[in-house]
């Protein structure tokens, strides 16, 4: 799809945070992409970036970790801001001095605005809470640069060239525990860089639309339809493009929730509200012997991607000439699945899990370029219930990912059971609204307990709830005592080999919001 938006390029080093600032970006209506930081001079030139972010990262800009890049950037003659890692390459860049910092800083922190009259932090408090988290700092500004913002410790948390569009943060603005972060975002982006804020859902829509009628003109296409949020709205989204032109398939691969296949079905199947061609295959023989003896999760994503693949393939042949197959695929996906020389946090199965060979002309993803909640939006706009928009988020390689270890048809089983108590828990103490994510997973761990007079040998259960908006970041949810209690006896009471359960939590980062 060919955008005419206004953009902001943000180039990555390897920074924990390269999605949050993409995000926090889109949050200002401003279109943002994430680029590795070697991407060439030529090829930034021809996006028309209205301005440019260099992320964070654990490198140092000195010695033999400095990663190589084009100081170019810094004369495309659109502003710069340079976050944490990127504020350092900024002034290492122009002369100036970045030196281990003698008290390294972390988590919460003060900073004093020291330039009221800095456009960057134009209604900003003189006395503001930033997120930092370094070893390296800034010792001496440039010749040309200001220094900003400081902190009791860091004597350059922020530093700009206002004349040469050149700013620098050591903190993370896109951090929501910058107190004033969007402020900043906000005034760089809109006031900086001269962005109107073009970036709107029902536009994307208008605009998706017609892309996808010209490149399927008279083809067909074949959707990858899970019953999730992702999936839902691109099924919808071809649909309106291009009418019975497209076909949904439905793979139940035996590693769904609960009833979920009947759900699916009954939403978009024939009785319900959609004119789709829908198709339901069971095809759980043909997945559980793929997993049979496989420990990593990685290994299981790449096998279940490749597996739905082949049963598309074969669902296609079944149909007749199908050009296109249809994903549900989002920009969270395409990140995590690596990005340039990024790190791989996990294959996802519609991205870094795909077989070299797909026997398709070509794939669409029309949601390719949208965070989670911007096609929640998006589906709210193509007038999808919201009970379709709000569902819980699952991963395509389902319960096969949530069980650690061995995936078996009874662990399958145990963890249908013990997931579908803690949801109707969750709904009964009214507090699923307030969740980002939550579900049951199987631990690999077994150990002793007691039921009744007997010595039981059992597996235990890991309940995972967290608070996020934007999926990037996430924190582990305090749910009520009474609320764990219950869900807890009700699991080692009515799920056969499950005699102990546990909370997970950890935030995000330093784990994923899955457990895996």
């Amino acid at each position: 799809m060919i955008l005419t938006n206004e953009m902001i390029l943000v180039l990555d080093f390897g920074g924990q945070y390269n999605q949050l600032i993409a995000r926090r970006v889109r949050e200002c209506s401003v279109y943002c992409e994430v680029h590795p930081y070697a991407l060439d001079i030529a090829a930034i030139k021809e996006k028309h970036p209205k301005g440019i972010i260099l992320t964070g990262g654990p490198n140092s800009v000195y010695g033999a970790t400095a990663l190589p890049y084009d100081k170019g950037i810094f004369s495309l003659g659109v502003p710069v801001l340079g976050i944490c890692y990127g504020s350092q390459l900024m002034a290492h860049a122009f002369g100036g001095q970045v030196a281990a910092a003698p008290v390294s800083e972390y988590g919460k922190t003060e900073i004093t605005v020291t330039t009221p009259d800095s456009r960057l932090f134009s209604g900003v408090a003189e006395k503001t809470i930033a997120w930092m988290s370094h070893t390296d700092y800034i010792a001496s500004v440039p010749e040309g640069f200001r220094i900003t913002a400081t902190t009791p410790v860091c004597p350059v948390a922020a530093m700009e060239d206002s004349a040469r569009g050149l700013y620098a943060v050591q903190f993370h603005p896109e951090v929501l525990h910058t107190a004033e972060g969007k402020t900043m975002l906000q005034n760089f982006v809109h006031t900086i860089c001269g962005c109107t804020g073009d970036w709107k859902m029902d536009t994307f829509i208008d605009r998706t639309v017609a892309d996808l009628k010209a490149k399927i003109g008279t083809g067909r296409a074949l959707c990858a339809l899970s019953g999730g949020v992702d999936s839902s709205v691109a099924a919808v989204l071809l649909s309106k493009a291009i009418g019975r032109q497209l076909t949904c398939v439905f793979v139940d691969h035996g590693l769904l929730r609960k009833n979920e296949g009947d759900e699916v079905a009954a939403v978009f199947g024939p009785d319900g509200p959609y004119d789709l061609n829908f198709i339901r295959v069971d095809a759980h023989e043909t997945f559980y012997p793929k997993l049979k003896g496989v420990t990593d999760p990685e290994t299981k994503r790449k096998i279940i991607g490749e597996e739905f693949i082949r049963v598309f393939e074969g669902e296609a042949k079944k149909i007749g000439r199908v050009d296109f197959l249809v994903q549900g695929t989002i920009y969270p996906d395409v990140i995590e699945s690596g990005l340039g020389k990024s790190a791989v946090i996990k294959s996802h199965h519609n991205v870094g899990g795909l077989p070299d060979h797909v026997d398709f002309k070509e794939i669409v993803e029309p949601l390719r370029l949208l965070f989670k909640d911007e096609v929640r939006e998006v589906g709210r706009q193509l007038g999808i219930p919201e009970r379709l928009v709000r569902r819980q988020p699952f991963p395509g390689p389902g319960l096969g990912i949530r069980i650690i270890g061995e995936v078996t048809a009874e662990k399958v089983k145990i963890v249908q059971d013990a997931d579908a108590i803690y949801r109707e828990e969750i709904d009964k103490a009214g507090i699923a609204g307030d969740l980002g994510q939550y579900f049951a997973a199987l631990t690999n761990l077994r150990s002793v307990g007691v039921m009744g007079d007997s010595r039981t040998y059992d597996y235990a259960i890991a309940l995972r709830a967290v608070l996020t908006t934007d999926f990037m970041t996430a924190e582990s949810a305090p749910l009520p005592w009474p609320v764990l209690q219950t869900v807890a006896n009700r699991i080692v009471n009515e799920v056969k080999g499950i005699n102990r359960v546990l909370y997970d939590c950890t935030t995000k980062p330093p784990a994923t919001i899955e457990f895996e």
